[in-house]
């Protein structure tokens, strides 16, 4: 391991989130929040000092390369360190009295998750509420993939970095430098952000109130302002962030396609038209059992089943209403939801459509060649034949992640916490969604497990952001042999 080259980098990303923190500061100015803006400062002034002494220390190996393993690591110890860092102001605060609260808090802030240990919200600063719901926005992209953007000295290394942090199986570089894909990224991210925040401003939400829900949306966390969640705003903006949710769930190099004319790609692809599909169905089924079963007006259960299953699906966690008194069949289906994710590529967590996809595809490989052995067939997406290396690597994935959700489950059931609550609790964190059913269902919180399960979750939020393999490595002693 290069750890002096490391370290150096970590201090430049500390240094960026120094700068990012003034962000919250300057709106704790703006509406007078004195204390507040003096945490700000303070975690700013933490952050900028040790980075700039990490980049001091390690200044000798300022223009050295990565190699992959130094990219698992250094990934890894970004979400950890920016975690921390961000848990600064929330436990400055009076609403967080233990640190480990706060550490929650932040980390399911960056990986997206939207989990919270607060029971009201509406109880917190501007300035707090707005830095909860930001750190969704930076996270959505992606923290390596903003540091790229900004610092061209990472473009080098830039590939593997990307490639350990992006969701899915597979990555595709838009430009033939890693920095300019990176920048294309964020604008695209950046482009819909403001769009968002337009649309929701027109439709009569607050600016304060539309840029913070921007952020929960396009980073697909769902922190919200109010303790209805989206449930205390008008159907005509649920509609709004429900098409952004869509939007955010979607392959982003699809998003840069139709930007550049070709808008064929997206209605062509295969992951996109089984993502559709998966929407399309499963909103259907809910639709249909709230209405027979919920005795609710068919209008009124389409709108909560098309909310909710693009919530779940796409791994915001935004709720319209309490979907745990829901029939169970339509429960049923948000859980196994749960596990999906969006596309490839999206700031979504969970497996992946593509993922999904190539299992059912490999399946139906398998029972084929059981009916003639003797036959060759080929999984194929988009009319190109999938690697039997990345189909591997799927299956992999597939069964890691049963693995890793099965076991961090028993540790809840040990503490005499309910199946419903731990099950959901674990992969409501593991595929960054963040409510999930029973005690930790969409009007409820985390803030009653013990703090060794919290820690728990706040480990299986970074696995689920981080694509389980970036962190797994590090456990492996090859990794760590010269």
């Amino acid at each position: 391991m290069n750890f002096a080259a490391i370290f150096y980098l970590l201090g430049k990303l500390l240094m960026i989130m120094g700068a990012l923190v003034l962000l919250p500061a300057g709106v704790a100015w703006y509406y007078g929040e004195l204390v507040p803006l003096q945490h700000f400062v303070m975690t700013a002034a933490v952050a900028g000092f040790l980075g700039l002494f990490a980049m001091i220390l390690c200044r000798g190996s300022r223009d050295e390369s990565l190699r992959v393993r130094d990219g698992f690591l250094l990934v890894t110890l970004a979400w950890v360190l920016v975690s921390l860092i961000g848990a600064i102001p929330f436990f400055q605060s009076e609403h967080f009295p233990l640190f480990i609260d706060a550490l929650f808090e932040a980390t399911s802030g960056f990986t997206t998750t939207g989990a919270s240990v607060l029971s009201d919200v509406e109880v917190l600063s501007r300035s707090l509420l707005f830095w909860r719901s930001f750190t969704h926005w930076i996270g959505g992209m992606g923290i390596i993939v903003l540091v790229i953007a900004i610092l061209p000295q990472l473009s080098v290394g830039g590939m593997q970095l990307i490639k350990n942090e992006m969701p899915g199986p597979t990555f595709e570089q838009l430009k033939p430098r890693i920095q300019q894909t990176a920048l294309s990224l964020w604008r695209i991210y950046l482009l819909f952000s403001i769009a968002e925040i337009i649309c929701l401003w027109v439709a009569g939400m607050s600016f304060f109130d539309s840029v913070c829900h921007m952020f929960g949306t396009m980073g697909t966390g769902g922190f919200s302002t109010r303790n209805a969640s989206i449930g205390a705003y008008s159907t005509t903006i649920q509609m709004i962030i429900t098409f952004f949710m869509f939007l955010a769930g979607t392959n982003f190099v699809l998003h840069y396609t139709n930007l550049t004319g070709n808008l064929k790609k997206m209605f062509l692809d295969a992951e996109w038209r089984f993502y559709v599909s998966l929407l399309v169905v499963f909103a259907a089924v809910i639709c249909v059992d709230l209405t027979v079963q919920g005795n609710l007006p068919v209008l009124e259960s389409l709108r909560f089943s098309i909310f909710q299953v693009t919530s779940i699906t796409t791994t915001t966690g935004y709720a319209t209403t309490d979907f745990d008194t829901w029939p169970y069949l339509s429960k049923g289906v948000l859980f196994l939801l749960m596990f999906v994710g969006g596309c490839a590529g999206s700031t979504s967590g969970g497996l992946k459509q593509m993922r999904l996809l190539l299992l059912f595809k490999r399946a139906k490989q398998s029972i084929v060649q059981h009916i003639f052995p003797k036959a060759v067939v080929t999984v194929k997406v988009n009319q190109r034949a999938v690697p039997e290396s990345v189909l591997y690597g799927v299956s992999s994935f597939f069964l890691i992640y049963i693995v890793i959700f099965s076991f961090c489950t028993l540790p809840l059931l040990a503490f005499n916490i309910d199946f419903i609550t731990a099950t959901s609790a674990v992969v409501a964190c593991l595929s960054n969604i963040g409510p999930g059913f029973g005690l930790v269902g969409a009007t409820q919180n985390y803030a009653f497990f013990p703090w060794l399960i919290k820690l728990l979750l706040c480990a299986c939020m970074i696995i689920g952001r981080l694509e389980i393999f970036t962190v797994l490595v590090l456990f492996f002693p090859a990794t760590w042999r010269k």
